[in-house]
């Protein structure tokens, strides 16, 4: 059976670990804090809109998309 998940890393995570003041999200991976703290204990359907929402601003790189910055 083929799954309709998308192949994603287990983490957003790209080690740039800074917050954007103004946005207050993380310049690396593009997650809260509160979204960074609570990632472990997350289900699939919990992380599904965080990882839609990151490639669609461009911090993950998706077949559709490329990283953000370098």
């Amino acid at each position: 059976m083929t799954s309709s998940l998308p192949d994603r890393p287990l983490s957003p995570c790209r080690q740039i670990c800074r917050m954007e003041p103004t946005q207050s999200l993380c310049e690396g991976c593009g997650r809260s804090l509160d979204e960074i703290a609570r990632w472990g204990q997350m289900t699939e359907a919990d992380k599904a809109p965080v990882w839609e929402r990151i490639e669609a601003e461009g911090y993950v790189v998706s077949e559709s998309n490329s990283a953000r910055g370098g």
